[in-house]
């Protein structure tokens, strides 16, 4: 029987990746599109209008981050970058020009199926976003700029740099935001290579959230993520 869940399309020139994924998505409750081409994948997100995107970078026809850029002239479907591990640098490209995150090929399923659910919850809750981020021990008031610790019984006092960049962390959580992200948004264009500052300030917001603070993850040489659940945290 045909899955009746979310529809997943699955752009990728690798037989044996669609052979592997097909199943495992329609196992998992998802309705599942094939394109092979960048070509095919751009007209099946527009004619489809899929509830996410599987994306590879390596395309017989062009490059995937030219795939995504023509996606995103119509549509903000959340795409899922599939690399390869020596490909950072497109990786990271692939990010900024707007791609909501990626898994290394080879890859475990349990591993996609969390960026999915993560992927599909920042869909649905792009209308509403919340005003307080509750994750695993640490409570995040975007409205009243305060941060709290165990269940909100211990405020943490943050510098307004410390204050941004949780802020912008915790509004995109479960998702990777590049170096270039970070530094652009809270530090201006100026200093988008400083990546020292980000790691200056990472380390002291770690600190200075003791436990939860393990919930900011390092994304090897791309960026920081802030896990939004227990199951991803299981996976880093």
């Amino acid at each position: 029987m045909t899955a009746l869940g979310p529809c997943i399309l699955v752009i990728d020139d690798e037989p044996q990746i669609h052979r592997f994924l097909r199943p495992a998505l329609e196992a998992a409750g998802y309705r599942v599109e094939r394109a092979d081409t960048a070509a095919e994948g751009v007209r099946l997100a527009a004619s489809r209008a899929p509830d996410a995107v599987l994306l590879d970078l390596g395309l017989p026809d062009g490059d995937g981050k030219d795939a995504l850029a023509r996606m995103r002239a119509f549509s903000q479907v959340p795409v899922i970058v599939l690399s390869a591990r020596d490909r950072e640098g497109e990786k990271i490209a692939a990010l900024d020009a707007g791609a909501d995150d990626y898994v290394e090929k080879p890859f475990g399923i349990g591993e996609l199926l969390a960026r999915i659910r993560t992927a599909l919850r920042h869909r649905r809750a792009d209308d509403g976003a919340p005003d307080v981020v509750r994750l695993s021990g640490l409570e995040i008031d975007l409205e009243r700029r305060q941060v709290r610790l165990g269940g909100g019984s211990t405020a943490v006092t943050l510098s307004p740099r410390e204050w941004a960049l949780l802020a912008l962390l915790a509004r995109n959580a479960g998702r990777v935001l590049t170096h270039a992200q970070l530094l652009t948004a809270i530090w201006g264009p100026a200093h988008v290579h400083d990546v020292q500052y980000l790691r200056v300030y990472v380390g002291q917001l770690r600190h200075k959230l003791g436990a939860p603070g393990s919930l900011i993850v390092t994304e090897s040489g791309v960026g920081y993520r802030l896990l939004d659940t227990v199951e991803d945290g299981q996976q880093a």
